[in-house]
């Protein structure tokens, strides 16, 4: 008899009831000053301005850790920028700084630019406190004690930082407990447990804070992975698992060093693994505001990053692609649509006709059987090759392989003239065929290119269209080349209805951009 295996048994169990009320925990977002210190990494005053209203409008963060208090006069307009957009907006309580035991001067520094939360960095381990304050804990109580109390009296709550906790639990939890003993008789809302180093493993983390929330069960702990050993979000899992509070998470995992757990796999893992759980973070908003913050703070996601990467809802294996024709046999929990994405399916070396058809859908063709296994063969030969090919180039390839008329090009850049002139601001003279209809323009722009784009658009308002956005621009030329090397230029571009990329190949940059170019007016 063949056995029927129950495919429920694979799937994530429910708590003991979906019934039953689901513990809250708290999402920090530091980004703004953890992250910030990602090496090479600055934000301008408006640029934080718009990520801290993203994270608490559209990402719906509980708090946002802005700024280290007392840093530049660049920082203090920041977080004054924001504390007043925070004020006005009744926000304020959930803008925090990073402050120090330094005699009042931070808790000045807040006074004077508005903020209302202090996150207050105290020494969580025996060695940094022995070692960099040079304190007993009794000296180190005392100077805490009078900075809660000063905060207290200027209206500014404390949360208390326990720099090197992970460190401190490893080697001397006699001294972490009695810090904690302390703080349970101060107007302390929170403790911050931050893995400063980036030391814990999972089940360290899950000991722990599980030890923690047993001796002090009344009190908030947030806990704060870094992500050195790559275990970040592992370690997140092992905190909520243990009770932890809340937590602290970054948009793209930006932080010192290999930086800290990110937000967007972080809050997949927590939605999808710990369904006793419930965070208010809006997931359909993750990608949106990582591609944001990827563009203000300069460092590209990669692209096999989870979640937000360019590649991980791309399927490439032709089986797989079959496979999602068939009841969806390669599909897991990650739907791209939970994170305001959609599945693509790479075209290549191991591409099968399951991805060329797929990719064909998309824009609409349908080829018969014969003709689908030669389009397919040229696919398989590009890629060999290392060409990169993408859906838009298919009606290219098509035209090429089948020799057909069908996919005639509409739009021709007939000829121009670029000029680049010392004193002058570069100009283009283009003559451009639409439809069989001529049009000739002359414009100037920043570079030869740029004036090229500004004929370009002169010509298509005649016809009363618009061109698309261009929002990324790559060139490349292979590893060793000389000087008279092919290269290649990437455009992506967007339209209100989609993002798309052409690719131009030419021995000289501008020309390579101006094939991409007329590959999108072909597109569009």
């Amino acid at each position: 008899m063949t056995r029927v295996l129950d495919s429920n048994l694979y799937k994530p169990k429910p708590s003991l009831t979906q019934d039953m009320e689901r513990r809250k925990i708290e999402i920090m977002d530091t980004t703004l000053r953890d992250g910030e210190q990602t090496s090479g990494v600055s934000f301008s005053i408006s640029e934080k301005l718009t990520i801290t209203q993203l994270l608490l409008e559209e990402l719906n963060v509980d708090r946002v850790e802005i700024a280290s208090a007392r840093v530049s006069e660049g920082e203090f307009q920041a977080v004054k920028s924001i504390l007043t957009w925070a004020e006005e907006n009744g926000y304020a309580d959930r803008i925090e700084v990073l402050s120090f035991v330094d005699d009042g001067v931070s808790i000045d520094w807040m006074v004077n630019s508005g903020v209302k939360v202090q996150n207050l960095l105290t020494k969580g381990s025996l060695n940094h406190l022995t070692h960099q304050l040079k304190r007993t804990p009794e000296q180190h109580f005392c100077e805490i004690k009078r900075v809660i109390e000063l905060a207290q009296s200027k209206n500014i709550s404390t949360n208390v930082y326990l720099e090197d906790w992970s460190n401190g639990m490893r080697n001397s939890p006699g001294y972490v407990h009695q810090l904690l003993d302390f703080l349970s008789t101060q107007p302390v809302k929170r403790i911050l447990l931050p893995d400063t180093l980036g030391i814990l493993t999972p089940g360290e983390t899950f000991k722990y804070i599980t030890n923690i929330k047993s001796r002090y069960p009344a009190m908030h702990f947030d806990f704060h992975a870094h992500n050195d050993y790559d275990l970040g979000t592992a370690n997140v899992l092992e905190a909520v698992k243990a009770g932890a509070n809340g937590l602290h998470l970054t948009v793209n995992g930006m932080g010192e060093r290999a930086g800290n757990a990110a937000m967007a796999s972080a809050v997949a893992v927590i939605h999808d693994f710990a369904p006793d759980v419930e965070i208010g973070i809006k997931e359909s908003s993750i990608y949106s505001v990582s591609k944001l913050v990827e563009t203000f703070s300069g460092i590209r996601i990669p692209s096999n990053k989870p979640i937000v990467g360019d590649n991980v809802f791309t399927q490439t294996a032709g089986i797989h692609a079959d496979g999602d024709n068939k009841n969806n046999l390669y599909f897991n929990d990650l739907l791209p649509e939970r994170f305001g994405r959609k599945r693509e399916y790479a075209l290549g070396k191991t591409s099968g006709k399951a991805n060329i058809e797929k990719n064909l859908q998309e824009l609409g063709l349908k080829l018969n059987a014969a003709d689908l296994k030669k389009v397919t063969q040229r696919v398989i030969e590009l890629g060999d090759k290392k060409e990169t090919v993408t859906k838009e180039d298919l009606p290219y390839i098509i035209s090429d392989v089948l020799d057909s008329s069908l996919y005639e090009q509409k739009v021709i850049v007939e000829s121009y003239v670029l000029m680049n002139s010392m004193g002058l601001r570069p100009s283009a003279t283009i003559a451009v065929k639409i439809d069989g209809e001529k049009f000739e323009e002359n414009a100037q722009g920043d570079g030869q290119f740029d004036a090229f784009m500004n004929a370009l658009t002169m010509v298509y308002a005649k016809k009363q269209r618009c061109l698309p956005k261009l929002i990324d621009y790559a060139v490349r030329i292979a590893p060793g080349s000389s000087s008279d090397a092919l290269c290649e230029t990437i455009i992506t571009w967007q339209t209100d209805k989609k993002k798309f990329i052409t690719r131009g190949l030419d021995s000289d940059q501008t020309v390579c951009a101006i094939k991409a170019t007329q590959k999108m007016l072909n597109i569009i």
